[in-house]
């Protein structure tokens, strides 16, 4: 294995590896580019806010051609319940990142206010189990492991909650998918490694800019303590409510190409493409992502104004 790579696995494993060296937060939460598609993952209260049963299947392979490169499969359902007010939710996440693997099950509960005729403010809980699993075995150092440094079988509490206030034109959300700190290695008395909640900004418009052409910028911070500021822009075009194209930009890490289809009235298809702009792009070609949507009630339901999120 070379040093490009070896450093690699370090870096993706940070902070488990680093743990018997000091206090270590890490930003391990799961990272997509078509968030705009995927929203219930990191909010709950966006629970049944498209107003039909929607399921969402995503795949994301990043940094492709190097070793213990990050790896995510993630399946969500939601839809309201009754007459709106209510919306429920489940998602799965499997990660894979060097010679860790985690498993996140967890329901959604939103509930739905109407402070107007045009205005929704959605309050979420989000409730599950996380499975994470470190196989030192895996990192394969050119010399032996610190002893301190052993396998990880561990099964914590999820517990999340979210705010979204939308119309059909803009939205905006607050979140945080999992407030409770997870500790690792709290046996090893002069050090420790933990995982730190996460919270989320997102926010969304939709320009009509003529009868066939739509324009959605949108915005995602992530930020945890610890851990640098993490921004997410992209702009999106809608052609004819079928087909979108767009372009993103994490800030200071990567630039990414979107496309997504809507094959009929309850199946979309997504792809995007980042390509990495810091050093570690040199030795790999980039990540990609596919997402699947498919929601039942559309011909019955279907809005004035496509809804873009």
């Amino acid at each position: 294995m070379n040093y490009p790579i070896r450093l690699l696995i370090i870096i993706i494993s940070f902070p488990i590896y680093l743990a018997t060296f000091s206090v270590a937060y890490g930003q391990q939460n799961s990272q997509y580019t078509q968030y705009m598609y995927n929203t219930i993952t990191i909010n709950p209260a966006y629970a049944g806010s498209r107003g039909m049963l929607s399921l969402n299947g995503l795949y994301r392979s990043q940094w492709v051609g190097l070793d213990g490169a990050p790896e995510t499969m993630n399946f969500s359902a939601n839809t309201p319940v009754g007459v709106g007010k209510v919306g429920l939710g489940l998602s799965f996440v499997n990660d894979r990142i060097g010679p860790t693997e985690s498993y996140w099950v967890a329901a959604d509960f939103a509930y739905t206010i109407r402070p107007n005729d045009v205005l929704k403010l959605s309050f979420g809980l989000k409730g599950g189990l996380n499975s994470y699993n470190l196989d030192v075995d895996k990192l394969n150092p050119d010399t032996s492991l610190d002893p301190n440094l052993f396998n990880i079988n561990k099964i914590s509490a999820i517990i999340g909650f979210g705010f979204y206030l939308h119309t059909e034109k803009w939205y905006v959300g607050l979140s945080s998918p999992n407030v409770l700190e997870t500790r690792y290695y709290d046996d090893v008395a002069t050090s420790t490694a933990s995982e730190r909640a996460h919270f989320y900004l997102i926010g969304g418009y939709v320009f009509d800019l003529g009868s066939s052409v739509k324009f959605k910028p949108a915005l995602l911070t992530k930020a945890s303590s610890g851990s640098p500021l993490s921004v997410d822009l992209s702009a999106n075009f809608l052609f004819n409510d079928k087909f979108t194209l767009g372009a993103a930009y994490r800030w200071g890490a990567a630039i990414s190409g979107l496309a997504a289809f809507q094959i009929s009235d309850q199946l979309m298809i997504g792809y995007a493409y980042d390509y990495d702009t810091t050093e570690l792009g040199n030795y790999n070609s980039g990540s990609h992502e596919i997402i699947l949507r498919f929601e039942f009630g559309r011909t019955v339901r279907r809005v004035v104004s496509p809804r873009f999120f």
